[in-house]
């Protein structure tokens, strides 16, 4: 079997990365809401997404001041686990792409 041609490794490099980039390009977004403390928001955030305490407060800051955050990116699968975790105490989100 011999070796692609040089044009036709350009042509694979760009699929594989134009794959990679519709497979991360979903978000979760966090919206605003009345109802629930600054607290429980921080901890469904860490719950939903594992990050860090002081990463979960700047996320729960901007959705305060902002109205919304993005609090996640990658593969929409896991778009939706992390969606699922942040709806467990009603909080509300969207899945964009």
């Amino acid at each position: 079997m011999s070796s692609p041609q040089p044009d036709q490794q350009r042509e694979l490099l760009v699929e594989v990365l134009e794959e990679e980039a519709v497979a991360a390009a979903w978000r979760v977004l966090l919206f605003n809401d009345e109802v629930h403390t600054f607290d429980e928001v921080i901890r469904q955030i860490i719950k939903a997404t594992g990050c860090s305490q002081g990463k979960a407060e700047d996320l729960t800051w901007q959705v305060h001041n902002q109205g919304k955050a993005q609090v996640y990116e990658g593969e929409f699968e896991d778009c939706l686990k992390v969606e699922s975790v942040l709806s467990e105490i009603n909080l509300i989100t969207r899945i964009v792409g």
